[in-house]
């Protein structure tokens, strides 16, 4: 049973399928959403929590550590880290945060409208097949899209004794799922995709592309346009304010088969960069054993930094 406050409930505008869309805060602030608290029934696993509150794999494991992701067992109280801080980028098109496996869409807003920023779970490229960096663009949508693997895909799968036709027909077989986008990078073939494995949502698994789950690139196709802008970027630790309050978000260090560059939890210096933008935009003294502690901890859930008043 899940227990949600009324501060989730006035935060979050609404969910069509998995899209949660919050109010976009103004600059300084960065914050969106809380965390919730789940209480789990013999028969659920994180894996499926996560989905129902659209939150990955690697997300929903770190903030629970010591609960076995495939059996927390009856009654045990899981945390869904529903708190976000936006990415250090523009607040416009889409932001894709590779260190924390999710995508921020900033929906222009009609006239009369609240800004808004909808967020996403999303896989990555593995070990050799990482997700480029930088800024690019929405060049085509197809709906069932057909799936022309790459030569050394088709390689890949060979030696594994599984190979690979030149083409993969719509259908429940094709591993892009029912929606795709193509990204407009140079070099390759990149898109943001949908699936037929959902499970792995949330981890480096890709050959480099962006995957989302069936029912979020269903909606997230519909609302997003040609040549929307696709910024993507490695933000391992992120700072950003809430109100008066400091919220600091490190994600742990990957291991070798990631596709990002793992940040050194020993290493202060991101640290002390942040605290300097962020108590430039806002005056605070903060509290640098409560922030180094929090840094080392590394959960992947914003947590509130102490400020002496």
């Amino acid at each position: 049973m899940a227990m949600v406050g009324s501060a989730v409930m006035s935060m979050l505008l609404h969910a069509t399928a998995n899209a949660a869309t919050y109010p976009l805060p103004a600059a300084p602030d960065a914050v969106i959403g809380e965390v919730q608290y789940v209480t789990t029934h013999y028969e659920d696993t994180l894996m499926a929590l996560g989905r129902k509150y659209s939150v990955g794999y690697e997300e929903i494991v770190s903030a629970n550590p010591g609960i076995d992701p495939w059996l927390p067992g009856e009654g045990t109280q899981v945390l869904v880290p529903t708190r976000y801080i936006l990415p250090s980028a523009p607040r416009t098109g889409i932001v894709v945060n590779i260190a924390e496996h999710r995508i921020y869409y900033f929906p222009k807003p009609k006239r009369g409208e609240q800004a808004t920023v909808q967020t996403y779970p999303v896989s990555i490229g593995k070990m050799d097949w990482k997700t480029p960096l930088g800024l690019t663009r929405i060049v085509n949508k197809q709906a069932n899209p057909v799936w022309y693997p790459p030569e050394s895909v088709r390689q890949e799968h060979a030696a594994r004794g599984e190979p690979l036709a030149k083409s993969v027909p719509a259908g429940p077989d094709n591993p892009l799922g029912e929606f795709a986008m193509r990204l407009g990078i140079p070099g390759g073939s990149y898109l943001i995709h949908g699936t037929n494995k959902p499970v792995g949502i949330g981890m480096d698994i890709t050959h480099g592309c962006i995957r989302m789950f069936p029912e979020d690139i269903e909606f997230f196709f519909k609302e997003v346009a040609l040549q929307t802008s696709v910024l993507i970027v490695d933000q391992p630790s992120k700072m950003g304010w809430s109100g008066e309050q400091l919220y600091l978000e490190v994600h742990k260090p990957l291991d070798a088969t990631s596709g990002t560059v793992a940040t050194d939890a020993s290493d202060l210096t991101d640290l002390t960069r942040m605290v300097v933008v962020a108590t430039h935009q806002r005056t605070a003294k903060i509290d640098w054993s409560d922030a180094e502690q929090l840094y080392r901890l590394s959960s992947g859930v914003p947590s509130a930094v102490k400020i002496f008043q």
